[in-house]
């Protein structure tokens, strides 16, 4: 039984999940929920499946509600991926349940697992909206869930909550210890909570495939009815081996010519990769021209969501610790609230002859949160000057002010160069919310 599913209208809830003695605490989470309660949006919590979305809603945040006077049949908590709650996966047979259980006029909290389960399940929570004593609370785990779609579904009245897998400082609180020893873990088998309940690297490897070919794989060929899921299995494997390379339809279609000899239309990953997208087993990085401040829609980058997916998908080979680490600060980027894009810089240099020539710098990261933004570098290692020459040379010519940050592996204080850039440490950026704005 999946521990994060334990909690339906037939069962008893337990009210912690722990990893080795330590409950995992989603605080980032847990505050967006209780800052939205009672605000007359549907609550829609979203990500990866298995990410911990049930544990949020059914422990953390119905412990809250319990400690914070809330009468347990005032809560009201169904998961429809339980074989026993299918009846209730019919639009009228889940009105009428939870209308059934509506007996005053004190407010009641509606939690829904994987909504999407339901047939019309949009319609049944515009129907929740209309009920002046209900607060409603749903997951679901695929593209019905895109938080672009949740403001025109529920017509203004939708509120997106995304969960992502343990960033690397709910995992390192949660298990303590040497920093060292839980990055080289952390790294290696990702963020998915259950992961640590298992005591052996084969059953951790084994749990990451089996999660990739029977959940996310699986539901993906299902639900878009792929007919050559061999297609997408390699494709899935040429992005895991490339992590941070610079891809379009057209440029993955002449690596399937290529390497693997076998012809696939441009169009056709197109719609795979947004397929992977929906799932939230990939996430998107578009290019954007800094000096000419417009996207570049030519070439992308895609991240997994989890390393430790990514590092499963390939066997557990390819563990090189620069693009892993590429990743895993895109990742924390987007848990910290950013739009992350990739940047580009043009700059005229002459060549040998003379000639003025048009060279293009890459920044790794545009991290940008309303007013703010960050231009981000990750580095393993900068252990002198001419490295760091190196990894600045392109947030050296960016002519605006905002802050230009170089993330690096090496145990340093965080420090400032006369051009303005900050160096600062893994660890201090990944531990600190502010290593930003040292």
């Amino acid at each position: 039984m999946n521990v994060f599913r334990y909690i339906c209208v037939v069962k008893p809830p337990r009210l912690a999940k722990k990893v080795y003695g330590v409950e995992i605490k989603r605080d980032r989470y847990l505050r967006q929920l209780i800052e939205s309660r009672q605000n007359g949006f549907i609550k829609v919590i979203t990500g990866i499946r298995r990410c911990g979305k049930s544990y949020l809603l059914n422990v953390l945040f119905y412990r809250y509600l319990l400690e914070h006077g809330v009468a347990d049949d005032h809560i009201i908590r169904i998961d429809l991926e339980d074989r026993m709650n299918k009846d209730l996966r019919n639009p009228d047979t889940m009105l009428r349940y939870v209308h059934d259980k509506i007996k005053d006029k004190e407010l009641y909290y509606i939690i829904i697992d994987e909504v999407q389960l339901m047939n019309e399940f949009v319609d049944v929570l515009n129907s929740f909206r209309h009920i002046e004593n209900a607060d409603t609370y749903v997951t679901g785990s695929n593209s019905h869930f895109l938080s672009s779609d949740i403001p025109t579904e529920f017509r203004g009245r939708g509120e997106t909550i995304h969960v992502n897998p343990l960033s690397f400082s709910e995992f390192y609180f949660a298990v303590g210890g040497d920093k060292q020893d839980v990055w080289r873990e952390y790294y290696t088998y990702g963020g998915l909570p259950l992961i640590r309940s298992f005591d052996t690297e084969q059953k951790k490897i084994s749990y990451l495939k089996n999660l990739f070919e029977t959940v996310y794989l699986a539901d993906i060929i299902e639900r878009h009815k792929i007919k050559n899921e061999n297609e997408m299995r390699e494709l899935v494997l040429i992005l895991a081996s490339s992590i941070g390379a610079p891809c379009n339809p057209t440029k993955l279609s002449n690596t399937f010519r290529s390497v693997k000899n076998v012809k696939i239309a441009g169009h056709t990953i197109s719609n795979y990769l947004a397929y992977l997208s929906e799932s939230f087993l990939l996430n998107k990085a578009i290019r954007y021209d800094i000096k000419g401040k417009k996207y570049i829609n030519t070439l992308s980058k895609y991240y997994f969501a989890d390393i430790g997916l990514r590092n499963a998908i390939l066997d557990m080979r390819q563990q090189e610790e620069t693009h892993i680490m590429e990743n895993i600060i895109y990742n924390e980027l987007l848990v910290r609230g950013y739009r992350v894009d990739v940047g580009m810089v043009e700059i005229k240099r002459p060549d040998k002859d003379g000639k003025w020539m048009r060279i293009q710098l890459e920044v790794d990261f545009i991290a940008t949160l309303g007013s703010k933004k960050y231009y981000v570098q990750s580095a393993l290692s900068v252990p002198n000057r001419e490295k760091e020459i190196q990894e600045s040379r392109s947030l050296i010519n960016i002519n605006d002010s905002f802050k230009k940050v170089i993330v690096v592996k090496d145990h340093i204080m965080p420090r400032r160069n006369e051009e303005g850039i900050l160096t600062v440490g893994l660890f201090d950026f990944l531990l600190n919310e502010d290593s930003l704005d040292m």
